[in-house]
């Protein structure tokens, strides 16, 4: 079984500007420091963008954090075949799952919308349906708050 995750995320700015804030360093880093990570880093090195950061499990239920232990190590992966679409891998190093999908960018108007695809999928007999939607809404929380950040930050 997997779980699929949608999340459209709506910019007042171009295809163009959306693109060059998810290429930035800078961009990345003010996400992970808004996300209250417990450590993180973000590297772009031509059309591949990293972001890995560690979380805190502690407010995980207590059969997730059994699995993951007392943080979360998660690395993002983008990898961008042009600057309106990017192939997205998502993994948790030494753990049975897999998340996987895309990023698109499309013009909305005035503006961009961003559409994140992603289908995740954790190979535990028993829970890995639960902990699916644990990562699934950890995701969620993630894209928000890094919408949040980006609404700002074209708005500079």
């Amino acid at each position: 079984m997997a779980t699929s995750l949608r999340k459209e995320l709506a910019y007042e700015a171009s295809p163009d500007a959306v693109a060059a804030m998810l290429a930035d360093v800078a961009f990345r880093e003010e996400v992970l420091a808004r996300q209250h990570v417990l450590r993180g880093s973000a590297t772009v090195e031509g059309d591949t963008v990293v972001v890995e950061q560690v979380q805190s499990a502690a407010s995980l239920p207590s059969f997730a954090r059994k699995f993951v232990g007392h943080e979360i190590v998660i690395v993002q992966t983008e990898r961008w075949g042009s600057t309106t679409a990017a192939d997205l891998h998502l993994t948790i190093p030494g753990k049975p799952g897999d998340i996987t999908g895309g990023v698109t960018l499309s013009p909305a108007g005035a503006g961009t919308v961003e559409v994140v695809d992603l289908t995740v999928k954790v190979s535990i007999p028993l829970v890995g349906g639960k902990i699916e939607k644990l990562v699934a809404d950890m995701i969620e929380k993630a894209l928000a708050k890094e919408h949040q950040v980006g609404q700002e930050w074209l708005a500079r």
